[in-house]
C-alpha cells in the first residue's frame, strides 16, 4: 500500500522546470555527419564575392585576368601594378591581389583593357642571333622585330637564348603560357645540338637520371647521338625542365663545344619545314585537343570563360 501510494502521489506532481542557464550544445556530428552539413555562409562576404554570386562567375585575382587577356605574363603585370600603371574606375590598384569578376572599367597605361578573346598559338621559327624579349637596353634585335606585321599581341612561352634558333611558341594567352612553362605539366622540349669534342652513347644515355652541375640539379634527358662527320656531330636531347640554358650547360659539362643549337619541337608542335623567321597558327580544334591532353588542363574550352 504505501509503494502504491508513493506511485500515485509522483505521477500526480507536475513537472518540474529546468532551471534558467546556458542551453545544451549541440550533440557532436560523425565525421559523415560533418561532411555532408551545408557550409556556412560569412555575413560579410568579400565584395568580389558578392558580386560574383550576382553575377555567376568566381572572382579571380586581377593578374591572372589580365594575363588571360593577352596584356603580359603575370609577373609582368605585378610589376606593373607596382608601377601604379593599371587601375580600375581611374583608381590606381595596389596590390596584384585585387579579386575582379571582369575587367570592366580597368585600364593598362590608360587604355581600356579588352575582354579576352578566344586563346591562340603561333609557331614562330627563331632566327639565331635575336632576343627572346620585348625590348633591349643595348639595342639588339628581339623576337618582335623579326615577326611579320598582322598579328595580335602575343607573349612568348618560355625563351630561346640568343644564339639558339628554332622554334618559339607566341600566344595571346598568358596564362595558357604559364601552363606550358611550369616543369609539372611535363610539355616535353626536343632539340637537336651540333657539337665538337669526344663523347659516348652510354654518357648520353647516363643523362636520363639527371645531372648536378655547380650545384644545380638537372631532370632526366633522353640524349641520343644521331650522325657524326668527324670530330662533329648531332645529338638529339628530349627534356621537360627547360631550365636556363640547360641544353648547352649539360654538353659542356660532357667536354663538348656547342656549335648550333635548333629546338625542333614542343610538345605536339613541330618546326617542320617553317622557314627562319616564318610564322604558322595552329587551327583552334588541335589547340583545344591539346589543351586537354596537359595535366591540370581544362577538359573543356576555355573560349569565353
Amino acid at each position: 500500500m504505501r509503494s502504491a501510494r508513493r506511485r500515485y502521489i509522483a505521477e500526480m506532481r507536475p513537472p518540474q522546470k529546468k532551471p534558467p542557464g546556458k542551453p545544451l550544445p549541440p550533440p557532436k556530428r560523425g565525421r559523415r555527419q560533418a561532411r555532408t552539413a551545408a557550409p556556412t555562409v560569412s555575413a560579410n562576404p568579400h565584395p568580389a564575392r558578392a558580386a560574383a554570386a550576382k553575377s555567376g562567375r568566381e572572382p579571380q585575382r586581377i593578374a591572372k585576368l589580365l594575363a588571360r587577356a593577352g596584356i603580359a605574363s603575370r609577373r609582368e603585370i605585378e610589376r606593373m601594378i607596382v608601377e601604379g600603371r593599371v587601375a580600375i574606375d581611374g583608381a590606381a590598384i595596389e596590390t596584384p591581389a585585387t579579386l575582379l569578376t571582369s575587367l570592366k572599367g580597368v585600364t593598362v597605361d590608360g587604355k581600356p583593357v579588352a575582354p579576352p578573346e578566344a586563346t591562340r598559338l603561333f609557331l614562330f621559327h627563331k632566327p639565331k642571333g635575336v632576343l627572346t624579349a620585348e625590348r633591349d637596353p643595348k639595342g639588339r634585335p628581339t623576337i618582335y622585330d623579326r615577326l611579320p606585321p598582322g598579328l595580335p599581341r602575343v607573349i612568348p612561352v618560355g625563351r630561346l637564348d640568343l644564339n639558339t634558333e628554332g622554334l618559339l611558341l607566341l600566344t595571346t594567352d598568358g596564362e595558357f603560357k604559364r601552363q606550358l612553362e611550369l616543369p609539372s605539366t611535363g610539355v616535353e622540349r626536343v632539340y637537336r645540338a651540333r657539337a665538337y669534342g669526344n663523347v659516348h652513347q652510354d654518357q648520353l644515355e647516363a643523362l636520363i637520371e639527371g645531372v648536378e652541375i655547380d650545384g644545380v640539379r638537372y631532370g632526366s634527358i633522353d640524349a641520343n647521338m644521331e650522325r657524326r662527320t668527324g670530330a662533329n656531330f648531332w645529338i638529339e636531347m628530349k627534356l621537360r625542365e627547360g631550365k636556363n640554358r640547360e641544353v648547352r650547360r649539360v654538353l659542356e659539362y660532357l667536354g663538348l663545344e656547342v656549335s648550333r643549337l635548333l629546338r625542333i619541337a614542343y610538345g605536339a608542335f613541330e618546326l617542320g619545314d617553317l622557314q627562319p623567321g616564318e610564322v604558322g597558327e595552329i587551327a583552334q580544334h588541335q589547340l583545344v585537343a591539346f589543351r586537354k591532353t596537359l595535366k591540370g588542363g581544362p577538359k573543356k574550352d576555355p573560349v569565353g570563360e
